[in-house]
């Protein structure tokens, strides 16, 4: 590899990184570069799933202050994402997902105007019974990422968001420890039994970890209603693409 094909890797991991942090949008920016720098789609895929974990640790890193007093909220979220997240693996495996990529517009479709919508009044309920229906939709998202993946981020912001009525800087720091478990799991299982291209995956994880350590300072200086627009659009905008890919 070439210097010059590792400092693009290393931009396009920054990108990757920053999209993902902000808007759960990492692969638009990180896929694409990795089948230009020749590898197969399947490869790039794996290859992406590794890389997107440093995204995670630097989102992580970047989130303190919004996740200070999150952590016992989010310890069995994870739990649900990486278990809902190894279901989905397992189902893509046991099943083609050529079927489900018309149903995938709607939901990222659907997913982005639910991050438009108002937050919604906390009402008094029952705790365990509100964290045992969070968990049960954060599990159903994590099928969802493992299965197919496209978007998952913007449909766990759009949970936490419309579920716990907290801030759009709280609500993305834990949407990104959430998926970074279920990704890591992937992540472990693809480093040991999958193909990945450790020579390009070195530069793209160096960028994903520097744009996911951005991506929270962005999310914490902007606008919100501004911020959401942004996430709301990008997320319409690839709901269209696969719409139109996926009907044609």
């Amino acid at each position: 590899m070439s210097p010059v094909e590792f400092a693009l890797l290393v931009c396009a991991g920054i990108g990757g990184g920053l999209v993902g942090s902000v808007a759960g949008l990492a692969s638009l920016v990180t896929y694409p570069a990795l089948l230009a720098a020749g590898l197969s789609p399947i490869s790039a895929n794996v290859t992406n799933t590794v890389a997107l974990l440093f995204s995670s640790v630097g989102s992580v890193l970047g989130s303190r202050v919004e996740l200070h007093d999150q952590w016992r909220k989010l310890r069995y979220l994870v739990v649900a994402g990486v278990l809902g997240g190894a279901a989905g693996g397992v189902l893509l495996l046991a099943t083609p997902s050529g079927a489900f990529t018309r149903l995938v517009p709607w939901l990222i479709g659907l997913a982005s105007l639910a991050i438009l919508l108002p937050r919604r009044p906390v009402q008094e309920r029952s705790a365990h019974r509100d964290g045992l229906a969070l968990g049960g939709l954060v599990f159903l998202v994590g099928v969802y990422g493992g299965y197919f993946g496209a978007a998952a981020g913007v449909m766990m912001l759009a949970l936490i968001l419309r579920w716990t009525g907290d801030t759009l800087a709280r609500s993305n720091a834990a949407k990104n420890v959430i998926l970074g478990g279920a990704n890591g799991i992937a992540a472990l299982g693809f480093a040991v039994f999958g193909s990945v291209h450790w020579l390009e995956m070195v530069p793209l994880a160096i960028g994903c970890l520097i744009g996911g350590r951005l991506g929270p300072v962005v999310v914490r200086r902007s606008p919100p209603a501004a911020l959401r627009l942004v996430i709301a659009g990008a997320g319409l905008g690839l709901a269209v693409y696969l719409g139109v890919d996926a009907y044609a």
